[in-house]
């Protein structure tokens, strides 16, 4: 059972106000009140009723659409009886609950429909009281001068005259605080961690039922999923003015799980739904395999709805079923997109994939793009030429190869590119597995073939390399689309064999992005960023160009063009050489790079980020800091539900040959 008793500090008569608690009849309904002050804050003004011990709350009397009889109203809410500096924030939340005044403009079905409103909204605002741990708070609510509380249910208001006046009046009364606090499990006592009520702390009824809540999840997470409150208990005394509070709960028993069940999969094969649910069998039950469950499911991209939950009751052996509903999406898929710049030309690119091939989530994605359509060359920052880039490839994914955590990832890839620094025609082909370690944490590991041919200042060469990369990924951030707190590290690793000349080399790589909110409202966000790289086993005319580090662009050093830090090719043309790659970069052994920048929300959607970018590369092993080039500029993000759309201005502080005086970015997402 569940009760509530307010002894009142004296008596007063009630008339029209709402008095919680004024006798042991009244206070019955207190406790639907202490759990609709939990949701009155929350609740849109478009909500259904709620009902619970045989009060309605939020209730919506008729649409405006179908009045009969509309009448008009006007509205005045008053807080007396308060502090100065609390009238003012106890107004606004009372206003903020009252529907009376947030649907002031919309008229009402008739004198009943207005009345039938003001009742309502007395509780609501009751509830409000409750909410700011004023359980003595006294509401007043008067429709043309007369208590609603002496109205006959069909009074009838005169609306000849103009819209019919509202008065509320709340008198909040004294803050409560938490008495004596005995919350026990089977009788006996919780450990005092369980919950942050003790005696002395607040006793707003949103907290109380916050902390309960915590509580049931603690129990829950012990593997106890039929967790009960068997009496509660809550007296306030006026006298003292403090909110006495026990609690009874029944934990129940640990409880494994048992058989799964999977409803609404047409297409998709319901023994592979189960199974890269990753739930065993067995096992304890908790909420956070639930949890996690549904989060894998989500994942293979081949699901618009997913719900997993517990069964409501266990099975004849004493398992706990689970039940899997979902819901599938479109599995094929297409698309086609377009860029321009005014140097680098046009481009088209398009896309065709599917996400069910074979019935267990395999997916097929197809990239055709074509570049450089148009491009003019500018001599102090593209190379010339005219060839187009191309790139066509194809990835394969298979989901639960190595568990519900793997994926196996397989491709083929053919490219002609050109960018500053060589020409490139490659084919490549890769084949490996995704693995999730924790919900933090992948690892991922290929085998890569590839066949490509380098022209650059030194000529045109051949290479034939095997690789085995491998990436490890730590990413802590609390929003991969526009993070504000936590970090992002990333290590990556390349062993590789260059057949043809027999030549070993490893290519090793680490970046760190760092968040910091310096408001709790997120508009100052303090970001960094650093990375280091390195390439050793071979020299550095061994190594295929495009293994080579290079700096400079928008994901790199701002300010500068793509490529364009780092060691040069000397600037007089080399005998039978393409003169086109004169004043070209070399790239380099060693990386260095290091970011900064302030993201400053000027309103909920804009940002303002003013940024710092440094960045050297070497043909040595380790990079040389005397080189290092250094960048600077403003950007601006508008933020949207799919990344932040991000403009970028950077300035080169010290400018190479290919550098202009500025450059301008522009995508989707953060820098960094």
């Amino acid at each position: 059972m569940s009760e509530v008793r307010v002894i009142p500090e004296k008596s007063k008569p009630e008339g029209g106000r709402f008095r919680p608690g004024k006798s042991a009849k009244a206070s019955a309904c207190a406790t639907s009140l202490l759990l609709a002050a939990a949701l009155a804050g929350a609740v849109p003004s478009q909500a259904y009723a709620f009902e619970i011990f045989g009060w309605k709350f939020f209730e919506k009397d008729e649409e405006t659409a179908d009045l009969v009889d509309p009448v008009s109203y006007s509205v005045t809410l008053t807080v007396v009886g308060a502090a100065p500096d609390e009238a003012k924030t106890l107004q606004e939340e009372l206003e903020g609950a009252s529907t009376l005044v947030s649907d002031k403009d919309d008229p009402v079905s008739g004198s009943l429909g207005l009345l039938s409103k003001a009742k309502g909204d007395r509780k609501r605002l009751v509830a409000s009281l409750y909410e700011n741990a004023r359980y003595e708070g006294l509401v007043t609510i008067r429709i043309q001068g007369q208590d609603i509380a002496d109205l006959a249910p069909d009074a009838a208001f005169d609306t000849a005259s103009g819209p019919v006046p509202v008065e509320i009046t709340v008198e909040p009364g004294a803050l409560f605080k938490l008495g004596a606090v005995d919350i026990t499990a089977d009788g006996t006592p919780v450990p005092p961690d369980a919950t942050e009520l003790a005696p002395g702390g607040t006793a707003e009824s949103v907290r109380i039922l916050r902390e309960e809540g915590r509580l049931f999840e603690r129990l829950r997470g012990e593997g106890r999923p039929f967790v009960a409150v068997t009496d509660r208990d809550v007296v306030a005394d006026g006298a003292t003015k403090t909110l006495d509070y026990r609690l009874a709960v029944s934990p129940g028993e640990p409880v494994p799980f048992g058989e799964i069940f999977v409803e609404g999969a047409k297409d998709v094969d319901p023994g592979f739904i189960a199974y890269m649910a990753g739930i065993e069998q067995g096992k304890v039950f908790t909420p956070a395999d639930l949890k996690k469950a549904r989060e894998r499911l989500l994942k293979l991209d081949v699901f618009s709805s997913v719900t997993v939950k517990e069964a409501k009751g266990q099975a004849e052996d004493g398992t706990l079923p689970v039940q899997i509903e979902v819901g599938e999406r479109k599995f094929r898929y297409y698309g086609v997109g377009a860029t321009y710049s005014n140097t680098e030309g046009a481009g088209v690119n398009g896309y065709w994939g599917h996400r069910n091939l074979f019935g267990r989530a395999e997916s097929l994605r197809i990239d055709a793009a074509v570049s450089r359509i148009g491009a003019t060359a500018v001599s102090d920052t593209v190379r010339e030429t005219d060839d187009f880039d191309y790139k066509l490839g194809a990835v394969f994914k298979k989901p639960g190869v190595l568990g519900p955590d793997s994926v196996y990832i397989g491709s083929i890839e053919a490219v002609s590119e050109h960018p500053l620094a060589y020409d490139r025609d490659s084919f490549a082909v890769t084949s490996g597995v995704q693995y999730e370690l924790s919900d933090q944490q992948t690892i991922e590991a290929r085998i890569r073939g590839e066949y490509e041919e380098i022209t650059d200042y030194l000529g045109t060469e051949d290479f034939l390399i095997a690789s085995v990369p491998i990436t490890y990924t730590f990413d802590g951030r609390d929003d991969k689309l526009n993070p504000t707190e936590g970090f992002l590290a990333k290590l990556y690793a390349e062993p590789s064999y260059e057949i043809s000349n027999g030549t070993p080399f490893v290519k090793a790589r680490g970046d760190l992005s760092a968040y910091l909110s310096l408001s709790e409202s997120d508009r100052f966000v303090l970001v960094g960023r650093v990375a280091y790289g390195s390439v050793f086993g071979a020299d550095l005319q061994d190594i295929p160009n495009d293994r080579r580090f290079y700096a400079g662009g928008g994901g790199s050093v701002r300010g500068y063009a793509f490529q364009t830090i780092g060691p040069y090719y000397p600037s007089v043309p080399r005998p039978g050489g393409d003169p086109s790659f004169v004043d070209t970069p070399t790239g380099g052994l060693s990386l260095f790079e290091a970011s900064a920048e302030v993201r400053i929300g000027v309103t909920e959607k804009i940002q303002i980020v003013p940024f710092v970018d440094a960045g050297a590369v070497s043909d040595e092993l380790t990079p040389d800091f005397s080189n290092l080039k250094i960048g600077t500029g403003i950007g601006a993000r508008y933020l949207t539900s799919f990344g932040p759309i991000r403009v970028d201005v950077g300035i080169p502080l010290d400018p190479g040959p290919r550098d202009g005086d500025f450059q301008i970015y522009a995508g989707i997402g953060q820098a960094f």
